[in-house]
């Protein structure tokens, strides 16, 4: 265990509940609508079908729960934006497929009609807190972060710690006492070091950073403690819990639902043959699908760059295409750019992930990326209230230089979530403005993170919209 006083350099540096989830859906009948009144049954078909599925939800697990949940949102994705919020809006205070319908809005960056119902799943005692500030601030009384310290996850540790102390030593209100518990990257180590963290008087806990360590512990059901963990799972949250994650599938929907927004229906996608490209552009082409486009090809770019420019022309003949999606690397995408020129594609819209600004660095190289969009953290773009510029962070901080700035990010936003859990959870307009996009929480559990819009300008990260140096 170690305790935050042992940070206290960055105290210097920087002068500046639960969660509930998973309503997992009752599978009680609408009986009112929002305003107590009966609620009247839709007529739209794709609602009806959901409904059913929704009010069946409860009653699974596994799999099967899974992929019911994804025919819940296939139904909902493709409802137009006007249609999913008027019936969103018009479902009954305790119809289950309200849940759904609420995430599908927040993934599309629109508000929801009302909050989650959350009453019989806040799932810990807030009495003992001091009462929420104006601004919705009421963090809890002892806090236990769980993080790989040592192991192979170390290195990705430490940016996230340190955002976290960054933004916990940067509020002058109230703190809570803080301990860190090292899980030494290993399912193993999260079981214990939760114990720990429970047995001692932690009333909230943030992570694990493991996928596999985060599984471990929501495997186990029901929580002591509440957790908002820094991964997903291979399950759901258990009621209470929350999860937090910059997955690169996360961002693949948000690019996907960016260029439904912009009437983009042809998109090319371009992928190399890393596991986590690959699973970025299967999640790009399931949302693009729901949401009514097409994916005209998909390409993997594992091929060598001049022998990759006969197969790109070759799809782009089979079809109109008016965009790309580029699941790749930087250092990947610089020589792809020049054959999406010679294709004919040089003009149409381009759109990849975070994952673009991965092995660039140098201008003079990155120059040819211009004008491709991606989410990005909107601290390193535009700033955050609280946090001092990612440029001035970087030059006293190693931990906030290069790629480790956007943990640094995901860090600080972590604290941001476990100080303002409450109004996230229960406002229809609790959102955050963390340090990597803005934030809110779906119905069961999860941290649904609108992305800042970054491009290239003269081989610089801008702003979208905005020219470089």
């Amino acid at each position: 265990m170690r305790k935050a006083t042992r940070w206290t350099a960055l105290a210097r540096l920087w002068l500046a509940a639960a969660l509930l989830a998973s309503l997992a859906g009752c599978a009680t009948v609408q009986v009112s609508g929002p305003d107590g009144k009966p609620a009247a049954a839709s007529d739209n078909a794709a609602i009806q079908q959901a409904g059913a599925l929704a009010r069946n939800d409860a009653a699974l697990s596994g799999q099967a729960k899974i992929d019911n949940a994804r025919q819940i949102d296939r139904l909902l994705s493709g409802l137009d934006d006007a249609t999913l919020a008027r019936e969103a809006k018009a479902l009954a205070a305790d119809d289950p497929l309200y849940n759904f319908a609420g995430r599908a809005l927040l993934r599309r960056g629109l508000p929801l009609p009302r909050p989650f119902d959350r009453s019989a799943q806040w799932g810990f005692d807030t009495s003992k807190r001091a009462p929420a500030d104006r601004d919705g601030y009421r963090p809890p009384n002892k806090l236990a972060v769980l993080l790989p310290l040592s192991g192979s996850l170390a290195t990705a540790a430490a940016p996230v710690r340190d955002g976290l102390l960054a933004g916990y030593y940067g509020e002058r209100r109230q703190r809570p006492d803080i301990h860190f518990y090292d899980t030494a990257g290993t399912p193993g180590g999260a079981v214990a070091a939760y114990a720990k963290a429970a047995a001692e008087g932690s009333d909230f806990v943030v992570g694990p950073l493991g996928r596999d360590e985060v599984s471990a512990l929501f495997n186990q059901g029901n929580l002591s403690v509440p957790m908002l963990a820094l991964n997903r799972g291979n399950v759901a949250p258990p009621a209470g819990n929350a999860s937090f994650s910059l997955a690169p599938e996360d961002e693949a929907i948000s690019a996907a639902e960016y260029l439904i927004a912009n009437r983009i229906r042809h998109v090319l996608v371009l992928t190399s043959g890393d596991a986590t490209m690959r699973r970025a552009a299967e999640a790009f082409r399931e949302r693009f699908g729901e949401r009514g486009g097409t994916v005209a090809d998909t390409l993997t770019t594992s091929e060598t760059a001049d022998g990759f420019g006969p197969v790109l022309q070759a799809a782009v003949a089979k079809g109109p295409i008016d965009a790309v999606f580029l699941a790749v690397k930087g250092n990947q995408a610089r020589p792809l750019v020049p054959l999406l020129a010679g294709a004919g594609l040089g003009g149409k819209p381009r759109v990849a992930t975070s994952q673009l600004t991965s092995g660039t660095g140098k201008p003079e190289q990155d120059r040819v990326l211009d004008g491709i969009i991606f989410p990005s953290d909107a601290w390193s773009v535009r700033g955050t209230p609280g946090l001092p510029s990612a440029s001035l962070t970087e030059q006293t901080l190693p931990t906030a230089r290069g790629g480790a700035a956007r943990l640094f990010a995901f860090g600080y936003d972590a604290w941001m979530i476990a100080a303002y859990l409450e109004r996230l959870a229960t406002s229809a307009e609790g959102e955050v403005k963390g340090a990597t996009g803005e934030l809110s929480i779906d119905g069961f559990g999860n941290v649904i993170r609108t992305p800042a819009w970054s491009t290239f300008s003269g081989g610089l990260v801008v702003p979208a919209g905005r020219s470089g140096g």
